[in-house]
């Protein structure tokens, strides 16, 4: 089988570690990654803050197969006490930063009839107290999804998964003690909440050729929370 060149934005951490445990076990993938940290295991690093310009990306295969953009932020708060530069910042790792690359690599993409994964959030499409920033960013990466998904096809798809809270550390302030876990799992109809590899595994099948004929798609992770009601 031919190689599989995939690109992971943020792959030292919660659903972005996962995924990189679960893709490194296939041998015809390699994988390159960025962030501020460097993963070991990669057969490419480049380092990059999403906070931050864009680096040289001249390194990057000629084909890129899969890219996956993991990086996100929680900032919970009421919507008078959210400040400029907070909005910002959310704008800027959640989707600024995420269309900025896309745009830098689509040719790569483009060569590599690539899957293009990014990451939402129950809140946009579930309204919740105190998440207006994270959904007001994560609402503009569904919008970004949908329309690349149309300009992009047929050579390239674009789906997002949108999970509910998920035990990684990203979330650890919501979770950090067996109260908060508890109230957060009973307002689940699953009765609990996520975990990295669970979602992991979604954005394993969207980069891998069983999910061919999806595109244009928000996926649901959220044990039920945004759908019904027990």
């Amino acid at each position: 089988m031919e190689p599989q060149h995939i690109l992971i934005v943020g792959s030292t951490s919660g659903i972005g570690e996962a995924l990189f445990n679960r893709l490194q076990s296939h041998d015809h993938i390699r994988l390159t990654t960025m962030g501020r940290q460097e993963n070991p295991s990669a057969h490419h690093h480049i380092k990059w803050d999403v906070r931050e310009d864009l680096p040289n990306l001249d390194e990057l295969p000629e084909e890129i197969h899969g890219l996956v953009y993991c990086p996100g932020t929680i900032v919970l708060k009421p919507f008078g006490r959210f400040k400029k530069e907070e909005w910002q910042d959310d704008w800027q790792v959640n989707v600024l930063s995420a269309a900025a690359l896309l745009q830098a690599v689509y040719p790569r993409l483009r060569k590599g009839n690539a899957s293009v994964v990014l990451f939402s959030t129950v809140a946009v499409q579930t309204g919740m107290p105190f998440h207006s920033s994270i959904a007001m960013a994560k609402g503009a990466l569904e919008g970004l999804c949908r329309s690349l998904a149309a300009e992009f096809a047929p050579a390239i798809r674009v789906n997002a998964i949108a999970p509910s809270l998920t035990q990684t550390p990203l979330a650890d302030k919501l979770l950090n003690t067996p109260e908060k876990k508890e109230a957060a799992s009973a307002r689940h109809p699953l009765q609990r909440v996520g975990t990295a590899d669970g979602v992991a595994s979604m954005a394993e099948y969207l980069l891998s050729p069983q999910s061919a004929f999806i595109t244009g798609q928000i996926f649901k992770m959220d044990g039920g929370y945004g759908s019904i009601k027990t």
